[in-house]
């Protein structure tokens, strides 16, 4: 499984809509709009590379209102909780 995280950049007037639209997406587990440096961040889970890459430069880009992406890849996770079995629920 393929974890990553997109931060978005949105166009005031579409973020509301974006963020509903982002969660639409398959391939997007979550979506959260946020302050600071970038307006929403959308949770990724795939099974492989090559999904992460259609998620964001096929399925995402194509969305109006995008003004700047950033992906980061996670490469493990730590918790006290067991990730792994929340994160594959529903996955298949």
């Amino acid at each position: 499984m393929v974890h990553a995280f997109l931060l978005l950049k949105a166009e005031p007037a579409r973020v509301a809509a974006l963020a509903q639209e982002l969660a639409d997406v398959d391939g997007i587990a979550e979506v959260y709009s946020v302050a600071g440096d970038v307006d929403l961040v959308a949770i990724v889970r795939v099974r492989r590379h090559e999904e992460l890459a259609e998620v964001v430069t096929g399925r995402v880009a194509a969305l109006p209102g995008i003004v700047e992406t950033r992906t980061m890849v996670a490469f493990q996770a730590f918790s006290k909780h067991d990730l792994d079995s929340l994160w594959d629920l529903g996955a298949e």
